[in-house]
């Protein structure tokens, strides 16, 4: 089995540490929002591994972290936490907001059919962890204390180690290109990255350190935690492309200050999802939630999708390359994954000819595991999957001879790969069901929002409580209601 490690830019044949143990970790979401597409893709690509590993008879450890702390707006040392601006924004507590995004995110991953990790911590969970970790790399000299704070010394890091081998960054060019931000003048470069951020007097989240009640950087939780959980030295470390740099780029570092040797022995990223050629972004208004998609209620969808539309679409890319996301590329989909689950149904009812067993059926199964087996080429395999769909339907026309032998084998095949590696699976309701659910819903809120403008709150207390028995969740917001299945 070959995959490809980001950190050396090409495929190394796969030989775990410890075999036929496997430790993965990957990057979970930071939830303080509903989940979206951008979630979708790491969560599918690194399930799709977690199936296949395991059904290469590895035990493996799939950890993927929750973000609920430390994670701040520009994505470095500046700016306010993003659970805790929406906390604010909410008038809610920091835990209620991570607490309810959360499930919203573990209810997105069961519908993508998504398999849950081994292990699912959470940073605000881990403070000790973190503290303890930046103890180690205040002792080995890599980091200082400023004004309450602590920063990862990245120059005197760099005279020693590579910082930057991950991404290719080169740390005269970081000098050169990276600006001071207000409020970092504490630090001694303005390329450190912080360890642990002294509190504002307006900060809600906090604990108390050796160094000040503060919270943590976004970067260290992962350090911490799969070293808690995998060890000190593990397999494989996952997540998106665009967590490179800083973020992974700044845990090689704080493993290495930390315990002496780098963390991941392989570092594989999912490549980004553009909306009709465009980045997606709130600010372009291509900014598409599961949920929307599943419902296809935003604009810029004609039709809902089902969860597994979604999946089968996703996987239809190798998980390297960008994948455009369009109407007209998911209704093909839609379509694909259907012919595919069909034929695999059908081969309850074929009845086998007295025939010698079809020699296609072992190359196709070949090519399938050898498609698998080249980084998780998952288009590859599909498109041998329906070399043998087309095989099932000859079959069906009585073009094609299939001996009970070569049923079953084409069975034991289907389930394996569609199923058990794939992770794809018959929807248990259909797009334009979730499409007239949708409308029925909206019906009920216009009306709800009618009977309050007309200031009849009883008949708007009992569509919200009608809605909420039928397992609906209405939330009343300053921009107007939303909802959400329960």
């Amino acid at each position: 089995m070959q995959l490809y490690n980001t950190l050396t830019r090409k495929k190394q044949n796969f030989e775990p540490l410890h075999a036929p143990h496997v430790g993965l970790y990957v990057c979970g979401p930071t939830v303080y929002g509903d989940p979206h597409l951008g979630h979708a893709r790491p969560a599918i690509t690194f399930d799709v591994l977690f199936r296949y590993l395991q059904a290469k008879d590895y035990k493996v450890r799939y950890v993927r972290n929750i973000t609920d702390v430390g994670h701040l707006e520009n994505d470095a040392d500046a700016g306010e936490d993003k659970i805790a601006k929406k906390a604010r924004l909410e008038q809610l507590e920091p835990m209620e907001v991570a607490q309810y995004y959360t499930y919203r995110y573990r209810d997105a991953m069961r519908a993508l059919n998504v398999l849950p990790p081994s292990i699912e911590p959470q940073a605000s969970g881990h403070i000790i962890d973190q503290i303890e970790l930046i103890e180690s790399i205040l002792k080995a000299g890599f980091a200082y204390i400023s004004e309450g704070s602590v920063y990862f010394d990245v120059e005197k890091y760099n005279q020693q180690h590579h910082y930057g081998k991950l991404s290719g960054r080169v740390l005269d060019d970081l000098m050169s290109n990276t600006r001071t931000l207000d409020g970092q003048d504490e630090k001694q470069k303005s390329y450190d990255f912080a360890l642990w951020k002294k509190a504002s007097p307006e900060h809600i989240m906090r604990w108390n350190s050796p160094w000040s009640v503060g919270f943590p950087g976004w970067h260290l939780e992962c350090s911490a935690m799969s070293a808690k959980y995998l060890g000190k030295q593990f397999d494989i470390h996952g997540g998106g492309m665009d967590l490179i740099f800083p973020h992974h780029e700044c845990e090689i570092a704080q493993s290495v200050a930390a315990f002496g040797n780098e963390s991941a022995q392989l570092w594989m990223h999912n490549n980004m999802i553009t909306i009709n050629g465009q980045k997606m972004g709130k600010s372009l208004g291509n900014f598409i939630t599961l949920e929307e998609l599943f419902t296809g209620t935003h604009k810029v969808l004609q039709q809902a999708y089902s969860p597994m539309t979604i999946r089968f679409f996703i996987l239809q890319a190798h998980y390297r390359s960008t994948l455009d996301f369009g109407n007209e590329a998911l209704q093909a989909a839609e379509k694909g994954l259907k012919r595919l689950l069909e034929a695999f149904e059908s081969l309850d009812k074929l009845q086998p000819a007295a025939a010698t067993d079809n020699d296609a059926i072992a190359k196709i199964a070949a090519q399938c595991y050898e498609a698998m087996d080249d980084d998780l080429n998952t288009p590859i395999a599909i498109a041998h999957l329906f070399d043998a769909v087309r095989l099932i339907n000859a079959a069906k026309d009585g073009k094609e001879a299939l001996s009970a032998a070569d049923i079953q084998a084409l069975q034991e095949l289907f389930k394996l790969m569609i199923i058990d590696i794939l992770g794809l699976q018959a929807d248990t309701a259909s797009a334009d069901n979730s499409h007239l659910l949708n409308a029925l819903i909206e019906m009920a809120l216009d009306a709800r929002q009618q009977a309050k403008a007309n200031k009849d709150f009883a008949t708007s207390d009992k569509i919200r409580n009608q809605l909420t028995q039928l397992g609906v969740v209405v939330k009343d917001g300053k921009e107007g209601s939303t909802w959400s299945l329960s």
